[in-house]
């Protein structure tokens, strides 16, 4: 649900409230003698410093950094790039992301302002999108015009409107992105771009924010960030010199031949179609409350209990061709009989949850293709026989149960490669988030297997699908292993991925309302690694913790 439309007059939030003790100033101090404290006060503390005699520091951001960017705030650390838990029974999106754009002038505050929303929301999930990731690559005429300041980093055309676009539309539908990384020492795009996932709520801030018609499309709620141009000018000068290496000669010359230009012709003009006009910025707190209010009744619109929708969905089916089940021999169902007993102790649950994950692998590898070929043997003699055929094989494991399936694999596969993906339950929404993953590059080649020791609505399962066709890997070229497994999360994961293999040694009728598989297993991590038991945890791993 879109914020209610623009109009020429968007409606401007009061500035921030005097402080305590200093009475209400008359129109005339409020106008001068206040903003004139405000702005001289808010220049000394972003004037960078001078004659500190150190040369000026390389920029260091977050996205340089390999690992997913986190907002520590003092309530809890909020992830900026990952896996949203609005998925249905059908393992899809029920409704897209509620998508924010920031626009203002350059150094208006605008990141601050982002952040701000954020920690105030106290939402697990944000995706915060800069628009400076998306400068266009520079000739290498241009790049000598970038060097001595003569390039007009400020006007539209220097934006990659189109890649802008498209990224946010994915993001919007849940799906992963590739976004530049952008180095702006030396004007260009890095080798490696950084993977995003979409999320709850996605900030997109930049100064050229609404300056497309197609991106403001896709944008549910626009907020103008207006500040004086004599303290934005003062902050562009900190963080060029400080930040980017820029000389100050350089900056005060970028910015009164392109900057203060461009805001004048194309950034001020769009404050119009804002739906919110923030002065001050991220002083101005009470702006920022009622807009965390209205986005928490949009947010409120789009809950969706994953478990419960699959709890009641494709039941009393059939169970799918997909799903094969190791063999129930006597000495399989002796081993069942081992680790299901709560009175086993820890050393026999290993040992015998170890055998049977050997047999289970074994029995996966049967599925992989196979072509025919044909050997020399010692004595010299032909023999017809099979060989892979695929280009190699990659394990996945869904911490932390399924890392345990790992030395298995290993020692049936020689060289695979292995990946992990973690996963947890909120403990509030009882929803899985994805918190972390680390893949193999190049994973869409192989064929992969998915490893989870329990699984009993799918709901974790179904996450990590989704994640492995989102690096590209075909659905048919996925394996699902685990030990055990409910009805109900066969069902979940062949409904939503009908190509996905589901590989398990058994599978259990019931979940009881904790989700727990009935009789099932018991909470196969802390079994297995010896921990205590979640109090309210379920057989799937997704509630316990990684330590």
């Amino acid at each position: 649900m879109a914020a209610p439309p623009a109009s020429a007059d968007a409606p401007r939030l009061p500035p921030p409230p005097a402080a305590a003790g200093d009475g209400p100033p008359r129109p005339a101090e409020r106008s001068e003698t206040a903003c004139e404290d405000r702005h001289a006060e808010s220049l000394d503390r972003l004037l960078p410093p001078v004659g500190t005699g150190r040369s000026p520091r390389k920029r260091t951001t977050s996205q340089c950094k390999s690992e997913p960017p986190l907002l520590r705030t003092s309530k809890r650390t909020i992830y900026t790039a990952g896996r949203p838990p609005w998925y249905n029974e059908h393992g899809t999106q029920s409704k897209e992301a509620f998508a924010i754009g920031l626009g203002g002038g350059s150094a208006s505050g605008k990141t601050t302002v982002a952040r701000m929303i954020i920690e105030a929301l106290d939402v697990p999930w944000v995706v915060l999108l800069s628009m400076d990731s998306f400068y266009k690559v520079l000739t290498t005429q241009q790049q000598e015009q970038a060097a001595h300041n003569n390039f007009n980093f400020d006007h539209p055309d220097a934006f990659d409107f189109d890649l802008i676009v498209s990224t946010l539309k994915k993001l919007k539908q849940g799906k992963s992105v590739k976004v530049p990384v952008y180095d702006f020492t030396t004007h260009s795009r890095k080798k490696d771009w950084k993977t995003l996932y979409g999320a709850n709520v996605i900030i997109f801030e930049g100064i050229m924010a609404f300056a497309d018609k197609t991106l403001l499309e896709l944008l549910d709620m626009k907020i103008f960030v207006d500040t004086d141009s004599d303290i934005r000018l003062v902050r562009r000068l900190r963080r060029d010199i400080s930040e980017r290496g820029r000389d100050i000669e350089g900056v005060i010359k970028q910015y009164n031949k392109f900057v203060k230009p461009a805001f004048d012709q194309y950034i001020q003009p769009t404050m119009r179609v804002a739906d919110i006009v923030v002065p001050w910025g991220s002083g101005n707190t009470v702006a920022i409350d009622l807009i965390v209010q209205h986005m928490h009744s949009q947010l409120e619109e789009r809950e969706l209990s994953v478990r419960a929708a699959l709890a009641s969905a494709h039941q009393c089916h059939p169970l799918p061709r997909t799903l094969s089940v190791l063999k129930s021999t006597p000495q399989v169902r002796g081993m069942h009989t081992i680790i299901r007993d709560k009175e086993t102790s820890r050393d026999e649950f290993i040992f015998y949850s170890k055998r049977l994950m050997r047999l289970l692998i074994e029995h996966a590898l049967s599925f992989l293709p196979f072509q025919d070929c044909v050997v020399q043997t010692p004595q010299g003699q032909d023999y017809a026989g099979k060989c892979y055929a695929g280009k190699q094989i990659t394990g996945v494991s869904i911490l932390r149960a399924g890392e345990t399936m790992e030395p298995a694999l290993r020692a049936v596969c020689k060289d695979v490669r292995i990946g992990t993906i973690l996963i947890q339950t909120n403990q509030l929404t009882g929803e899985p988030e994805l918190h972390y993953l680390r893949l193999p590059k190049d994973i869409s080649d192989d064929h992969v297997i998915l490893m989870d020791c329990t699984v009993s609505t799918g709901a974790a399962a179904m996450m990590a699908v989704r994640v492995l066709l989102d690096h590209d890997v075909p659905e048919d070229k996925i394996f699902l292993l685990s030990l055990l497994m409910a009805e109900m999360g066969v069902h979940s994961v062949a409904y939503a991925f009908p190509r996905v293999r589901i590989i398990t040694t058994a599978v259990d009728k019931r979940v009881n309302d904790l989700f727990r598989i009935i009789p099932g297993i018991g909470n196969f991590g802390d079994r297995y690694f010896g921990t205590d038991a979640a109090p309210d945890g379920s057989d799937e791993e997704e509630v316990a913790s990684t330590s």
